[in-house]
């Protein structure tokens, strides 16, 4: 029941992206889809190695809608990929799905009042494949993390953002539950985790050099019951454009949750890629 509420969620908040029947002084809508590979082929190489092939599709969706004094700010991201060494089958290098929510109401001070809601999870089942066999580590929707935060926001400068709130989290589970499941109930197992606490998330993005682009967003999220312990997601992105088509980029996503792993996460990936705006 749970997923099919979740599902019946994220219907109604990508349909809001979708909207091309506004007027076009309210809305602002933007979207790309692309596709980053690389790969390498060697034949009688006898410096060693092996053949290697990786590819990533993604797509960004932003959609603005503004009537003085409300604004409201939708993006959705999306990335797949896969990488396969030698004879080996392909394995997951990248799976995503992050939808964010935000609306401010402007009362003319320095700061705007907000309402956020996030959603984020895989699209795709995850894999560990340090074991052998692989073990298989998450599914889409399973987990799903859903914020909503209200506070304050500073956005008044050109490709900056910075909002600091209360914030409410769900963790929404069905087999892989420990990412819910609560340590200190030694006789129960759960599948769905609530938690209130403080978050702050803050957006840059900078374009230098005229084909050069930096995007990079942290996300700090703290609970009250242990509010020494901070998740982080810090995603940053560098786009060399090439031409209207082609474009190198390299992407740096570091996480820690302590639910997830008790490490620091760190995903880099340098690719070429094609890139194509949709409008």
């Amino acid at each position: 029941m749970k997923k099919y509420l979740l599902i019946i969620f994220l219907t109604l908040s990508i349909s809001i992206l979708a909207q091309d029947d506004k007027p076009k002084d309210g809305w602002v809508n933007s979207g790309v889809v692309g596709l980053n590979a690389n790969q390498i082929s060697l034949s009688n190489w006898s410096q060693g190695g092996d053949n290697t092939f990786s590819w990533t599709i993604f797509g960004k969706f932003e959609a603005v809608y503004t009537k003085a004094p409300i604004t409201l700010k939708n993006n959705l991201k999306l990335s797949f990929g896969k990488t396969k060494i030698g004879d080996a089958d392909f394995i997951t290098n990248d799976n995503e799905i992050y939808l964010e929510n935000v609306l401010g109401y402007d009362v003319d001070w320095e700061v705007t009042p907000f309402f956020s809601n996030t959603f984020r999870s895989v699209l795709g089942p995850g894999y560990d494949y340090s074991s052998s066999p692989k073990i298989k580590t998450s599914a889409i929707l399973d987990p799903g993390y859903l914020t909503q935060s209200f506070g304050l926001m500073y956005d008044k400068l050109a490709g900056f953002s910075t909002r600091l709130g209360f914030a409410l989290q769900e963790v929404i589970t069905s087999d892989f539950k420990h990412y819910a499941d609560d340590p200190d109930t030694h006789d129960e197992v759960e599948s769905f985790k609530f938690e209130t606490g403080i978050e702050s998330v803050t957006k840059a993005k900078y374009t230098f050099k005229e084909n050069i682009q930096l995007e990079s967003q942290l996300r700090l999220f703290t609970r009250f019951e242990e509010i020494d312990v901070v998740d982080v997601r810090w995603d940053n992105t560098v786009t060399a454009k090439i031409s209207d088509l082609f474009n190198v980029n390299l992407n740096v996503l570091l996480i820690y949750e302590k639910q997830q792993s008790l490490k620091t996460q760190v995903k880099e990936a340098l690719q070429f890629g094609i890139s194509y705006t949709l409008f």
